[in-house]
């Protein structure tokens, strides 16, 4: 039985994006510090306030299917952007600035699921 949690909480790991990049700056020494550490690019937040001011004032299914569209891109830039910092440039704590990011938008994808239920 304690492999079998230990294989699902491996398989829970890799499966997300956000767990995967912890680990794997973990394994490199950094601590993310994800409740520490909350400091973020000015820009990025604006664009985080933007969107989910959009996402509070959305009514129809096409407003949310545009701001998860966008989420995803963001987040899809972020993925590549931390595994480069990663895997070719060996940076692991340039990365945990973008993983934290990561976790905002992750996050924000959760709210924009919540927000189908809500319209239907």
């Amino acid at each position: 039985m304690q492999w079998t949690t230990r294989v699902n909480e491996a398989y829970r790991t890799l499966r997300s994006p956000v767990q995967r990049a912890k680990y794997l700056l973990e394994m490199n020494g950094v601590d993310v510090a994800f409740e520490t550490n909350t400091q973020m690019p000015p820009e990025f937040l604006g664009r985080q306030m933007e969107l989910r001011e959009a996402l509070a004032e959305a009514r129809e299914a096409a407003v949310l299917d545009r701001l998860r569209d966008e989420v995803r891109a963001q987040a899809g830039a972020l993925e590549r952007s931390i595994g480069e910092l990663i895997d070719e440039r060996r940076d692991p704590a340039a990365a945990a600035g973008e993983v934290r990011k990561l976790m905002f938008l992750h996050k924000l994808a959760e709210e924009i699921e919540r927000g189908y239920e809500e319209i239907e």
